[in-house]
């Protein structure tokens, strides 16, 4: 099937979906991440724990992938982004709207690690990558049908 690309409404729904996004550095590493998209960025939650700051303070050019494949429909989705991150500080309100994304809005139900980055977590920092205007692409096939027993 030929790659077909969705409008801007598609790629705001898609991203706003808990995914999880594969963020590559020029470690080189990657490494799955939960991100926020807002204000035409993605921004992920890191801090001294991981590698990723050593890595965008020495080369801030990253690559960003979210993507979903359902075996039984074919359907498979994605958007990719490439560009120059940056470190900004911490703030919590974000914070809380990234994690309250993939934990519920129940923070009380929410494990210590995580309500401690709504505390200000002593390192934490947002890494933002600016997409001006990302594509999702629809990378969708027919899926063959299961074999028969003979």
């Amino acid at each position: 099937m030929a790659e077909v690309q969705s409008s801007d409404g598609d790629v705001e729904e898609f991203l706003a979906r808990p995914l999880t996004a594969h963020l590559a550095t020029h470690g080189p590493h990657v490494r799955p991440v939960w991100f926020l998209w807002e204000d035409h960025a993605f921004w992920i939650l890191t801090g001294p724990w991981s590698t990723v700051l050593r890595d965008v303070d020495r080369d801030p050019r990253v690559a960003l992938a979210v993507d979903t494949t359902d075996l039984a429909t074919g359907a498979t989705r994605q958007v990719v982004a490439t560009g120059r991150a940056e470190i900004l500080p911490w703030e919590s309100r974000r914070g809380w709207r990234m994690l309250r994304r993939y934990l519920g809005d129940d923070e009380e139900a929410w494990e210590d690690r995580f309500q401690r980055y709504l505390r200000g977590e002593p390192g934490s920092v947002w890494l933002r990558l600016a997409v001006e205007r990302p594509r999702l692409v629809d990378l969708s096939f027919v899926p063959s049908p299961p074999p028969t027993e003979t």
